[in-house]
């Protein structure tokens, strides 16, 4: 035998015995790395594929633009629509065909393309002082306009995700005219200038500064395990609203597919992994949010709330509005 043709049959026959490279999946995520921590062990310890998490503060669809084709991220971990509906806008994600994902959430909670997919739920509702605010005094969004509520509100920045969202459910419900009379009827009921987070509003409220204010549900959560805020959320209620013509505004904490995905097959199996009933509670107990999955359902504390019946408009409706709500609440100068 040739020396070439022993070389030839060594190499192959070490191409062979090499072993297999690792099996995982790269992640993108503005969800804190301990919220998600027990899905991913969970998932590489049934699976023995390995979850790779990178935890990005902000700039992910920057990130994922100027890497393009390259980027080593097979998915994106999000909350709030306009994050999920950016991405794909952008074109940085690509659909997925599955029938778990399609049996486990909810079509109002998805892409209808199946770009995005929700995993799990939060409410935008009223926190309401309990010694200034009786019961029935406010059942709807509307109800934040009445003029009996002057000088009683606090929010943050009209601007800000979770409030443009709510704006555009109420554009989706009444239109551009009631919609800006509605934000400037707000803006005229503000105890002060919109600022902080939500929880910074319940504060206000404890402090008497104001009576109600908007938040999501999860911060009541976060606040009654905060040993320093726990008496912020002692004194407040928290009150489910509506529209008039629809229910409770939700939004999503939500996984996609990006387009350059290296382990599509992998990251497939996660994302169904992570919508399954589960993994769905596991997930949303780690924030004090709502599983979506059929069947599944939210940690005592949360349901300890209240009951709610979710507004059933899709969520991408509520994002194509975004750009208009956000032109709405610039008109209304609802931060002046």
């Amino acid at each position: 035998m040739s020396i070439h043709r022993f070389s030839a049959l060594f190499l192959s026959a070490l191409a062979i015995a090499a072993p297999v490279a690792a099996q995982e999946v790269n992640v993108y995520s503005y969800r804190q790395p301990e919220l998600l921590k027990p899905l991913t062990d969970g998932f590489t310890a049934e699976t023995g594929i390995k979850v790779n998490v990178a935890f990005l503060n902000k700039g992910m669809l920057e990130k994922l633009k100027a890497e393009g084709s390259r980027s080593p991220a097979d998915l994106v971990f999000t909350v709030d629509i306009s994050r999920l509906s950016a991405v794909v806008n952008a074109g940085l994600t690509q659909p997925v065909t599955s029938q778990t994902l399609t049996d486990n959430v909810p079509s109002d909670l998805r892409d209808p393309d199946n770009h995005w997919f929700g995993l799990t739920t939060r409410a935008r509702i009223v926190y309401a002082s309990k010694d200034r605010v009786s019961e029935g005094d406010i059942t709807t969004y509307e109800d934040l306009a009445d003029p009996k509520w002057k000088g009683r509100i606090c929010t943050r920045s009209g601007t800000h995700a979770y409030m443009v969202a709510l704006t555009s459910a109420h554009l989706h419900h009444h239109g551009e005219e009631a919609t800006l009379e509605w934000l400037q009827g707000v803006k005229s009921n503000l105890a002060r200038k919109p600022q902080g987070n939500d929880r910074a509003q319940v504060k206000a409220i404890w402090a008497g500064e104001c009576d109600i204010s908007l938040g999501n549900t999860y911060y009541m959560g976060k606040m009654l395990t905060n040993e320093e805020q726990q008496e912020w959320a002692a004194a407040v209620n928290v009150l489910f609203p509506t529209f008039e013509t629809g229910g409770t505004h939700v939004n999503v904490s939500g996984v996609a597919l990006t387009k350059a995905a290296p382990n599509k097959e992998n990251a497939i199996k996660l994302m169904e992994y992570l919508a399954s009933p589960t993994a769905q509670e596991i997930y949303a107990a780690a924030n004090f949010e709502y599983p979506i999955a059929p069947g599944s359902e939210a940690i005592d504390l949360v349901k300890s709330w209240g009951e709610f019946t979710p507004d059933s408009v899709n969520l991408m409706d509520i994002a194509n509005l975004r750009p208009q709500a956000l032109r709405l609440t610039e008109i209304a100068d609802y931060d002046g």
